[in-house]
């Protein structure tokens, strides 16, 4: 393959699971020219990964975003572009690339017409994590396996520099990363601030983080309403790259299923995840899996009246008030088991 195309416009999480397959083709295909077509936030994260052509698209820009990216594309007709979003607004601008192979999913996960914007498709996995179905992109392409997943995302100097000052004083932390990406799949607050407690008993400072978007900032100023222990609050405050390498120095990260949870996957930050509406075997932490607070499995038992396994792969569990079933207790159980190790 001397040039390859992705299309994987979002979100941070799903942009750090692409990132270990762009850096696996990189390893064993150093010459292969790579040009990734993403988001214009998720850009801020991985703009530093060397060696890839990254044209942004603004979805903001509708139409006119799509006639513009095929004018920048107009020159060049790719071995391979790899479809890696189902959604048919993303199918829609796959339209603008020029490819002789169209790489899509499988049939199952074939949602929204993806499969009209194919022509091959990867191999189906039971049971697979988000992170290995992007995987089958790679192996679809022939590229050889690795034993396990690998990051090299390049953060800017001034970030680290930044975030190493942070840590000179704050020592030891834990990072909670409070909202995810709707207030209905975050804890709640009070329940987070007698976590910071927690922590704080055990003289280890605690860091809110999170994005600029009001529910990332209601859910910080509702944790601090309710507790004066937070060290810092970040919220808001940080670029991604200063997130990235706070969360570096960070002894762990408490959150839901939201970006900086993946984030801190990929520089080896242990996580532990909060989860009841996802399946975390699916969408969970990568390499902490074994550390997730999960009452998802219950959830969906009750409103489907079957286990997982026996249900479609990805389905969600409904409801407004599942993330309440996850105590306070089974939390402090899984930091002290982590703190300890």
């Amino acid at each position: 393959m001397k040039k390859i195309c992705l299309m994987r416009l979002s979100a941070i999480g799903d942009v750090c699971h692409a990132a270990a397959m762009v850096n696996r083709i990189q390893r064993h295909w150093p010459d292969t020219e790579i040009t990734w077509v993403i988001g214009k936030i998720e850009y801020q994260l991985v703009r530093l990964m060397p060696n890839i052509r990254f044209v942004v698209y603004d979805k903001k820009e509708g139409k006119e975003g799509v006639k513009r990216l095929k004018a920048m594309l107009a020159d060049t007709v790719f071995d391979a572009l790899l479809v890696m979003q189902v959604a048919l607004r993303a199918n829609l601008v796959s339209t603008a690339i020029k490819a002789k192979r169209r790489i899509g999913f499988d049939w199952h996960r074939s949602k929204e017409l993806h499969w009209l914007f194919t022509n091959q498709r990867i191999s189906a996995r039971k049971h697979a994590h988000v992170l290995d179905g992007f995987m089958g992109f790679a192996d679809a392409l022939g590229v050889p396996k690795d034993a396990a997943p690998q990051w090299h995302i390049p953060l800017d100097h001034e970030a680290k520099k930044w975030a190493a000052a942070q840590a000179k004083e704050l020592g030891q932390f834990v990072i909670i990363s409070p909202a995810a990406s709707k207030q209905e799949r975050s804890w709640l607050p009070e329940r987070y601030a007698r976590i910071v407690e927690h922590l704080f008993s055990k003289s280890m400072p605690v860091v809110l983080c999170g994005g600029p978007g009001k529910l990332d900032k209601q859910t910080a100023e509702a944790i601090l309403s309710h507790t004066d222990s937070v060290a810092r609050n970040y919220v808001g405050e940080t670029s991604l790259h200063q997130l990235q390498a706070l969360i570096k120095h960070a002894r762990l990260v408490i959150a839901p299923d939201t970006g900086p949870a993946h984030m801190a996957t990929t520089v080896g930050t242990p996580v532990v995840g909060l989860y009841a509406h996802s399946n975390p075997r699916r969408t969970g932490p990568y390499n902490d899996l074994g550390r997730v607070v999960s009452v998802y499995d219950e959830c969906v038992r009750r409103q489907y009246g079957k286990n997982w396994e026996t249900l479609p792969w990805g389905i969600r569990a409904k409801g407004e008030h599942l993330m309440e079933k996850i105590s306070e207790q089974a939390v402090i159980d899984q930091l002290a088991r982590l703190l300890e190790h």
